[in-house]
């Protein structure tokens, strides 16, 4: 690990972890590749406490000399294909002026240890098209488009918003 950095499981219920997870996802969702706009109130107001209350999912937070810089939201999910768990990477975010400096790929090395200890097949994520930085930065760390037949072409993430 590189001196004056270290990567963290967040814990949910610690007060400084659950601000260091609202700012920075929240600096995320302000960027281009996060949409550009602020989370809202409501949103920022129930993060944490609903993190916290899926035994699925996980967070790690990485500190430069104390100070939050990047963090990974994931998710234990489970391949059918394997009959195992897998780990699907929902928000990768490093603040920007700590881009470019391999604090996501020593926060992804934790993730990876993570899984391995959870015994998981995999590690998944999804990455938009013109998001070529992030593309690069997970394939130096072993990601790959997915397909399970070249002739029927890569996967795609979809959506589709439920009206509540």
């Amino acid at each position: 690990m590189k001196p004056g950095v270290e990567t963290v499981t967040a814990d949910y219920h610690n007060p400084r972890h659950a601000a260091d997870i609202v700012r920075l996802l929240n600096a995320y969702a302000l960027d281009p590749m996060g949409g550009g706009k602020s989370l809202p109130a409501s949103v920022t107001a129930i993060l944490v406490s609903e993190l916290a209350k899926r035994p699925y999912a996980f967070t790690v937070i990485a500190y430069v000399d104390d100070v939050a810089v990047g963090l990974i939201n994931c998710f234990e999910a489970f391949s059918t294909f394997a009959a195992r768990p897998l780990i699907n990477i929902h928000d990768v975010v490093v603040d920007k002026p700590w881009r470019g400096h391999g604090i996501s790929q020593l926060m992804l090395d934790r993730i990876e240890a993570l899984a391995i200890e959870k015994g998981c097949c995999k590690l998944t994520l999804e990455i938009l098209q013109g998001n070529k930085t992030a593309g690069n930065a997970y394939q130096k760390f072993g990601f790959s488009p997915y397909s399970l037949d070249p002739q029927m072409g890569d996967a795609v993430f979809w959506q589709k918003w439920l009206v509540s």
